[in-house]
């Protein structure tokens, strides 16, 4: 049965990437273009749905990974594939979005080329399920710059507004964030002698750096990978991207790719170089909050509906980021907890504020009102992604937050407050938001723009289902998260009380 897991693991890597390469390749018709990307999406999102079920009952390593890739697969230089209780969500959440990508995709009948289309979107999907599952950190950053270059093409090509000049920002931001994150990954593998993480977790168990040489690499991981998921002041990137890149592409990039950065420090940074965290928390902490409460403000301006979404996302990067500078299990928990069900909503976010508008043909949400009673499932859908955005009991994104203010609560209660504050704030935006498009009446430049009030088709739907179903399941039942977590952040130093 072992041997089945490891097929099915890298099968849900390799599919994806094969059907991009198919579709690339051979000049398929329309509806074998279609199928072939149905199955590229399905596969992986099938695959890790029934490894998240079958994580419990696996066969665990001594290195805490189940479905260990055996040698015969794998060597020093090839992909290692494994899932630990961290990868697991990242690597679920991963296929969920991927797949309800794949179906609004499939649901447009307005996009160009689709051959093309859904090929880079595979071929990224491919890239986003092997970083999560790769044990080599190596193979970890090769699979995120592979899963980076497809959003690059498709916003030159299929983006809107400003997409070039949105396109190359992303790219001077995140090439930069990439190479001071692999200058440190090859610092770390100088002091090891391996990129195999159970490797470098053993050699740095055994002989730990000194507090000096951490200090000195912690920073180009932490600002690497900062970069990477939009830390105050290296953000401004991110919401320009998200407005103009195509919608499927922005679900999976703010969804997923986005949550790389943060996923590599509580896998790798902190574990290994545990002094450093916990000298750095401070200094985390401080960007963190300028994520969370100016760039909040900055959301609370915004009268268009998509940079309204972009915004957010970049604000509640800084609850996550909170959590790993509470250096604590709880908060580390949290702040996993806050990128699933981050990821989750504001992917359908990004959807539905799509929908909105090829519907309106406005962004301007002053504009808009009364929509409930012209598209009320699209509404409700909205509503509901708002709510758990802003925390709601009953979404998962209620306990990464709520988590996270405990632990911050004992690591500074004025950073807790400053925390609870930006919370406050996407409330007041998010409802603001609801009542604009949805309440009231339109504005008569919203007529002039000749509107057309069509609700969500079933093909549309379900994607949406998906998202709001995963939301809410693992907001009823957040141990089948925080129970693999338990196991991986216990023996991280870095939260150990004293680990001098």
């Amino acid at each position: 049965m072992q041997n089945f897991y490891e097929y099915l693991l890298m099968a849900s890597v390799a599919v994806p990437l094969l059907c991009g390469c198919v579709l690339a390749i051979f000049p398929l018709s329309t509806k074998a273009s279609r199928l072939t990307a149905l199955i590229g999406f399905i596969i992986p999102a099938m695959a890790a749905l029934f490894l998240w079920e079958a994580f419990d009952k696996a066969l665990y390593t001594d290195s805490g990974f189940a479905f260990l890739t055996s040698s015969i697969f794998s060597g020093d230089l090839l992909p290692l594939f494994g899932l630990n209780g961290l990868s697991l969500p990242m690597f679920v959440l991963a296929g969920i979005v991927g797949l309800a990508a794949g179906l609004w995709a499939l649901a447009q009948k307005n996009i160009e080329s689709f051959r093309m289309y859904a090929g880079l979107m595979l071929i990224m999907s491919g890239g986003l399920m092997g970083a999560f599952a790769s044990v080599n950190t190596l193979w970890m950053y090769m699979f995120h710059e592979f899963a980076l270059v497809p959003t690059f093409i498709a916003m030159c090509v299929w983006g809107g507004q400003g997409r070039r000049t949105a396109a190359m920002e992303m790219a001077v931001y995140l090439t930069l964030g990439a190479l001071a994150a692999l200058v440190g990954l090859i610092m770390l593998f100088i002091n090891s002698g391996s990129f195999n993480l159970i490797d470098m977790m053993q050699s740095y168990a055994a002989m730990p750096p000194s507090e000096a040489v951490q200090d000195f690499i912690f920073p180009f991981l932490l600002f690497g990978l900062g970069t990477l998921v939009s830390l105050f002041p290296f953000h401004s990137w991110a919401p320009r991207t998200y407005a103009a890149a195509p919608t499927s592409f922005a679900m999976l990039h703010a969804g997923v790719l986005k949550k790389f950065g943060l996923y590599m420090l509580l896998q790798v940074a902190l574990p290994l170089l545990p002094l450093a965290a916990k000298n750095w928390a401070g200094v985390l902490a401080a960007l963190a909050l300028c994520n969370v409460v100016v760039m909040g403000l900055v959301t609370m301006a915004q009268r268009d509906v998509k940079m309204m979404v972009s915004y957010s996302s970049v604000s509640h990067m800084g609850i996550c980021f909170l959590g790993i500078a509470s250096m604590s299990v709880l908060g580390a928990g949290g702040a996993v907890l806050m990128m699933f069900g981050h990821g989750l909503s504001v992917a359908l976010l990004f959807m539905l504020s799509n929908a909105l508008v090829n519907r309106l043909n406005q962004w301007n949400m002053q504009w808009m009102g009364g929509v409930y009673s012209k598209m009320p499932v699209l509404a409700c859908f909205f509503v509901a992604a708002i709510l758990a955005t802003i925390g709601l009991p009953g979404f998962v994104n209620f306990w990464g937050e709520l988590s996270v203010l405990v632990a911050l609560w004992k690591f500074s209660p004025a950073v807790c407050a400053a925390g609870a504050l930006g919370l406050i704030i996407s409330a007041i935006y998010g409802l603001r938001a609801v009542a604009w498009i949805f309440m009231g009446k339109a504005d008569r430049r919203l007529e002039a723009a000749q509107p057309v009030y069509t609700d969500l088709t079933w093909q549309e739907r379900i994607p949406a289902i998906l998202l709001v179903a995963a939301l809410v399941f693992v907001g009823v039942f957040p141990d089948t998260i925080t129970s693999g977590l338990d196991e991986v952040f216990g023996s991280v130093r870095a939260f150990a009380v004293n680990i001098k």
